[in-house]
């Protein structure tokens, strides 16, 4: 809709309409409709150029921040893994039962509440949110925009249910308030977060914390880890920043036993 112009007072102190100078009313109007009038933070052709990109990193970072902080999210567990894994397959119910548990659980004197985190699409990480949402505590979604249309699954809290363009500042989300990082199967994705991880555990560019992998004979036979380590391309410490689980009490388990072991 176009503005509607100011009126404005004559020599004579009379107001008048600029309507009294038709010319000048549409040059004034032409200006009012032009591009360049369009305040900045409201034109949204110009916050996609190109040039444009370091400011919409902040954006996409600091709206997510603004919200966490909000709803005082400090301490989180993440939950990684497979977007085609069925409701009816076996990692389903161990990541839904891991969110629930989670969810339940109260801080203790070696661990902080924690609030389950995931991706915020299906599979896994509507799992994980699906527990926590049946155990009555809030849950975070963290979606991406991808060229393939995904929603969010219907578990996260409303609140906290996000949505990102960058893939650095999603990533940096995920890890900036966790506690915890736990894998379940998965494929490039997955993988990408859990390499991810290893390597800023392994340089220190984070602050140590238990990474679990659920359903070791999958890990073992999608990553050979003891062969990296035989070619001398890993450490034995290097192995021993994950370990591996098969349930979800015995994550849990994990992760609480990491914590007290690091008093």
């Amino acid at each position: 809709m176009a503005a509607s112009l100011p009126e404005m007072p004559d020599s004579n102190g009379f107001t008048r309409h600029r309507n009294d100078d038709l010319e000048a009313a549409r040059r004034v109007q032409k200006l009012i409709d032009s591009p360049s009038y369009v305040q900045a933070d409201q034109d949204a052709e110009f916050l996609q150029r190109p040039e444009m990109c370091g400011l919409r990193l902040q954006l996409d970072y600091w709206k997510a921040e603004a919200l966490l902080k909000a709803h005082a999210v400090d301490h989180t567990i993440v939950v990684y893994g497979s977007t085609r894994i069925a409701s009816n397959s076996r990692y389903y119910a161990i990541a839904r039962a891991l969110g629930e548990i989670v969810g339940r659980a109260p801080a203790t004197a070696t661990l902080p509440k924690l609030t389950v985190v995931t991706g915020g699409g299906p599979g896994i990480m509507e799992a994980a949110n699906r527990g926590a949402f049946e155990s009555g505590h809030a849950s975070v979604g963290l979606n991406i925009t991808l060229p393939h249309v995904q929603y969010p699954n219907p578990y996260i809290t409303p609140e906290l249910c996000l949505r990102f363009h960058y893939f650095a500042i999603r990533k940096l989300h995920l890890l900036e308030r966790a506690m915890a990082a736990v894998f379940f199967p998965g494929g490039f994705g997955t993988c990408d977060e859990l390499f991810e991880v290893l390597t800023l555990l392994q340089t220190g560019k984070i602050r140590p914390l238990p990474v679990v992998l659920v359903g070791e004979a999958f890990w073992r036979k999608a990553v050979n880890f003891d062969f990296l380590w035989q070619e001398g391309l890993v450490s034995a410490a290097d192995l021993a920043l994950f370990s591996f689980a098969e349930s979800a009490a015995q994550t849990w388990e994990t992760v609480n036993r990491w914590y007290e072991s690091a008093r």
